[in-house]
């Protein structure tokens, strides 16, 4: 119940000082109960082992994420730093994958809102995601993914000609106003560029807008992902672990909103309207999943 309520005030407040202060559990890493454990505990099973999702849904022929009523899945990658920023990089950890920029892989299903894979990574990992998100999926699927490159040889290497792909890049203007103003306002979208890689995908779905607002989820409910902080992870195996939670979090505990309007009121969670899960999930159950032996 303790390590619940470490997670509920992470999820929510997701540094360790706030949750220690709220829940009065011990912030030493090498403590049992404590802060830190909370997070790398189930960051751990869930990241490492996310199989462990569909042996506790009882499915365990079903993968996790193949929605049956899938027919488009949206790919980004979203930056971060761990330790310190690149340009602030201490020499000896130049190149050093964990120090410096890393990039997060995420991708959305546009229906049913679910997040089936992610992956922390570096920015030429396109690779490892893919085949990871290919494994996921049951039925073949829409994919757009922005303009990055290694799409295109991911994407080929992992699903060949069984999909119906393309790339979306937009452009954009140059910012307006003083120097301040330019740094720290968005620049305007002043169009788009869209491309059929493979198959035949329906130009009217060809975007990245789900994917693209759930960088905004992860940014708004991680502080370790703003990007003016001092809350950035200081090491690339808690960010893992942080990322791991915080899906498993949004995905089967968190009703989403708009899913929630769809069938008047009744709270619903992405895992829900995908049809892996079949109510909210409690914090008690996300904890859980710890006592579920990892195959």
């Amino acid at each position: 119940m303790q390590l619940a309520a470490s997670d509920h005030r992470m999820l929510e407040h997701p540094q360790h000082r706030g949750p220690q202060r709220l829940t009065a559990v011990d912030t030493d890493e090498d403590r049992p109960g404590g802060i830190q454990p909370a997070l790398t505990q189930p960051g751990q099973q869930i990241g490492h082992h996310r199989g462990v999702l569909r042996r506790a849904l009882g499915q365990p022929q079903r993968v996790f994420g193949a929605i049956d009523a899938s027919t488009r899945i949206d790919c980004d990658e979203i930056w971060s730093f761990c330790y310190a920023k690149q340009k602030n990089d201490p020499h000896e950890h130049r190149d050093t994958f964990g120090y410096g920029d890393v990039w997060t892989w995420t991708a959305i299903c546009a229906d049913s809102k679910l997040v089936p894979s992610w992956l922390v990574g570096e920015r030429n990992t396109a690779d490892a995601y893919v085949f990871d998100l290919a494994s996921r999926l049951r039925n073949s699927v829409q994919l757009t993914t922005d303009g990055h490159r290694p799409y295109l040889y991911a994407v080929e290497a992992n699903f060949g000609s069984a999909i119906d792909y393309a790339m979306l890049q937009k452009i954009y203007g140059s910012p307006t106003g003083d120097d301040n103003e330019r740094r720290y306002s968005p620049a305007v979208c002043t169009g788009i560029d869209a491309r059929v890689i493979t198959g035949d995908p329906d130009p009217e779905l060809m975007s990245t807008s789900y994917v693209e607002r759930q960088n905004l989820t992860i940014r708004m409910g991680m502080r370790r992902f703003t990007r003016l902080t001092n809350g950035f992870s200081k090491k690339v195996e808690n960010l893992a672990h942080a990322v791991s939670l915080h899906y498993m979090y949004y995905n089967f505990a968190r009703p989403h909103a708009t899913l929630t309007k769809a069938p008047k009121g009744y709270k619903t969670t992405p895992a829900m309207a995908a049809g892996v899960a079949d109510h909210v999930w409690t914090l008690t159950e996300l904890a859980a999943l710890l006592d579920t032996p990892a195959k």
